[in-house]
């Protein structure tokens, strides 16, 4: 009998994504195969603490750390990476693993900068590696490789935070001339819709990027599309493949935080009804959108697609929610690989790509 692989699910985090990421990582344990996977938890607090072996929904209605849970971090030895308990407590394995998943999204999470530390300390992952995960989720950068791969996309403007704060009536004025109303103002580094506001007039439009503001010192203004939501999983490193779209029939005007996780009313519709030629030319762009930002494992890629059939990209999530009832798995379900199934797939992709990324020289 072949030796269990030793996994780490990481959850939690900095991000305002915390609890989702909560709710993703139950859903992962939930279906990982204890046959063939031994798996230790971690948490990060959100105030950036490791603590080991935490239940997700525990630590979800409660987040109180006892006194016998220890606090870990990683030991950044290329040669023997592992974890080590603060108070030098003994952990399962000696804190050794074979691979961590990251059930992180959001800010420190899927922004490539916790996959520059697994780097750094010669770990395999599930996921995107650094370039992947930081264009993926700078929305202002991803577009630019987006324009690059001939992607079509919504008109767009980008403006800095200090720019604003000098001359706001330059900056509002600007976006009404480029842009017009309504828009859309988002952070151009979140997720999950956090910051993200449409609006209508000059009044909407200036609580709108102040708000953003609060987020990042980067926002990005984009034409309101009027079409259909749809979305497409992608799964693959270097020959990836794309899911049956699905469709979002949000209960507000735009599918925001609230409306993903909190309001009951959005629905989902899979596979979404679509043309076949439509379906194909989505598959295509999502797995060249992909490409383009060099995604590896998993992402979900949204689309607009209006009343005379023109697709637009939205963007790229490299880690895109997975609870049982995101939309990421359940397109996997539909085009043919069940939850569990997906999981292993992702696990062999993790350490695949780690394999060939220890076979490049960084060094004469």
């Amino acid at each position: 009998m072949s030796k269990k692989l030793s996994i780490i699910v990481l959850f939690g985090g900095q991000s305002g994504e915390h609890e989702v990421s909560l709710s993703s990582a139950q859903s992962v344990l939930k279906a990982l195969d204890h046959t063939r996977y031994e798996v230790q938890t971690i948490c990060i607090s959100r105030e950036g603490k490791w603590f080991w072996g935490i239940d997700p929904m525990n630590w979800k209605t409660s987040e109180i750390v006892s006194a016998d849970t220890p606090q870990v971090t990683l030991v950044q030895d290329p040669s023997n990476p592992r974890f080590i308990a603060l108070d030098g407590k003994d952990l399962p394995n000696g804190g050794k693993f074979d691979l961590i998943f990251p059930v992180l999204h959001g800010t420190y999470g899927e922004d490539g900068t916790i996959q520059g530390l697994f780097e750094m300390s010669n770990v395999p992952y599930v996921g995107s590696g650094v370039l992947g995960s930081s264009l993926g989720m700078d929305k202002d950068r991803m577009k630019a490789v987006f324009a690059d791969a001939k992607l079509p996309m919504a008109r767009s403007l980008t403006i800095l935070r200090s720019d604003y704060k000098l001359n706001s009536g330059e900056v509002i004025t600007r976006i009404e001339q480029v842009i017009g109303y309504p828009c859309f103002i988002k952070p151009a580094n979140l997720g999950s819709s956090v910051g993200i506001s449409k609006a209508y007039n000059r009044e909407e439009l200036t609580k709108s990027v102040e708000l953003a503001a609060l987020y990042d010192r980067k926002l990005v203004i984009e034409e309101n599309i009027k079409g259909r939501e749809i979305e497409v999983s992608v799964l693959g490193n270097e020959a990836p493949r794309a899911s049956l779209p699905g469709e979002i029939l949000p209960a507000k005007d735009f599918y925001d935080y609230e409306a993903k996780y909190l309001d009951t009313g959005s629905r989902l519709l899979i596979p979404a009804p679509l043309e076949s030629e439509i379906v194909s030319q989505l598959q295509a762009m999502a797995v060249k959108a992909f490409q383009s930002v060099e995604a590896s494992g998993l992402s979900r890629v949204d689309f607009f697609v209006t009343s005379d059939q023109k697709i637009y990209v939205n963007e790229i999530n490299t880690m895109p929610g997975f609870t049982q009832i995101s939309m990421y798995p359940k397109l996997w379900e539909a085009s043919g690989i069940p939850y569990s199934e997906l999981i292993d797939r992702l696990i062999t992709l993790g350490m695949e790509r780690f394999k060939d990324l220890r076979n490049r020289r960084i060094s004469r």
